[in-house]
């Protein structure tokens, strides 16, 4: 056996061939190691996991989103003052800013021929101006408050699908629109004024004509055109009942109740339910359950911006 020489240490030649070839695997696996692109790491960043433990977007103003703008509005020294003339800004009332509209047509417009070329949907004066916004008894604001109340104790999601009876001019549907699915927001409304200004201004404006809701002109609860295999989530009337005959209403709900989700689907209707209580207790409850309706309660809602709540009957179908 072959000797290398040493200074007292005596190694084989087999041992050193196993060891030099050791010791290059192991600098092989080494060098791999480096030079390979690093695995991305599994691990959520702190803002996806903030995101993942709120859920995503909320439906209603937080605690923390009322203290947030409190907070601006004081950082800022902000006052509520009169609304008078100031450098750049001339207060209007609506109807000034209808005549200025028809008169001067704003600061810029085409004239002749090219009036009509360039602008895709043109608009009446009175929607710019937006006049339907004061049609109802409550600051137009109040729709969003609406909107939360329902959503919420219906539990809705995006992928819902809701029908509204008399929709209006979408002081409450702009906020369902703009938060479920596309088609999945339907809507009954006779009023041909309140469906010009939600078709020919309030959808486009907002930038919600892609949503696609199915908005039909239509009156006594005539629910055809929503098709037959349509069931709903959420049917909801805010103060519409209350405007019609008692017999309509009963129409109408004998007409609704195979188009509500069984148990979990809700009818919500505001201010009254004199259609039902005018016949007595006992006798409202026998004629829901023929139905296949239960009541469920009555509800109040605070409004968000001004002193104001909003009341509201449940019902549910208790039954396929």
């Amino acid at each position: 056996m072959a000797l290398l020489p040493s200074k007292g240490v005596v190694i084989s030649v087999p041992t050193l061939v196993l060891s030099v070839a050791a010791f290059t695997i192991l600098l092989f696996f080494l060098l791999s190691a480096i030079s390979s692109p690093s695995t991305p790491c599994s691990c959520s960043t702190p803002t996806e996991a903030n995101s993942r433990k709120t859920g995503g977007e909320g439906i209603s103003t937080s605690a923390e989103d009322i203290d947030w703008v409190r907070s601006r509005i004081e950082a800022n020294g902000l006052h509520m003052q009169q609304n008078i003339l100031r450098k750049g800004i001339n207060p209007r009332t609506r109807q000034q800013q209808l005549q200025d509209l028809l008169q001067f047509k704003g600061i810029s417009h085409y004239e002749g021929e090219e009036a009509n070329n360039h602008t895709a949907l043109p608009c009446p004066g009175e929607l710019l101006v937006e006049e339907h916004h004061s049609n109802y008894g409550e600051p137009w604001a109040g729709g969003r408050d609406v909107f939360e109340f329902l959503a919420e104790s219906s539990h809705l999601t995006p992928n819902s699908r809701v029908l509204e009876i008399g929709c209006g001019t979408l002081r409450v549907g702009l906020h369902f629109i703009r938060y479920l699915d596309p088609e999945h927001f339907h809507c009954l409304e006779r009023d041909e004024l309140s469906l010009m200004a939600a078709l020919r201004y309030e959808l486009p404006s907002q930038g919600l004509l892609y949503k696609r809701p199915l908005i039909v002109r239509g009156e006594d609860m005539d629910f055809s055109k929503f098709g037959s295999d349509t069931v709903y989530d959420l049917i909801y009337a805010s103060a519409v009942f209350l405007h019609m005959p008692d017999k309509l209403v009963w129409t109408g709900l004998e007409r609704l109740v195979g188009r509500l989700k069984p148990l979990e689907g809700r009818i919500f209707v505001s201010h009254n339910v004199k259609f039902c209580s005018r016949l007595g207790g006992e006798e409202c409850t026998k004629r829901l359950a023929n139905l296949g309706l239960e009541y469920r309660g009555k509800h109040t809602h605070d409004s968000l911006l001004f002193n104001h709540y909003e009341i509201w009957f449940e019902f549910r179908r208790f039954k396929a």
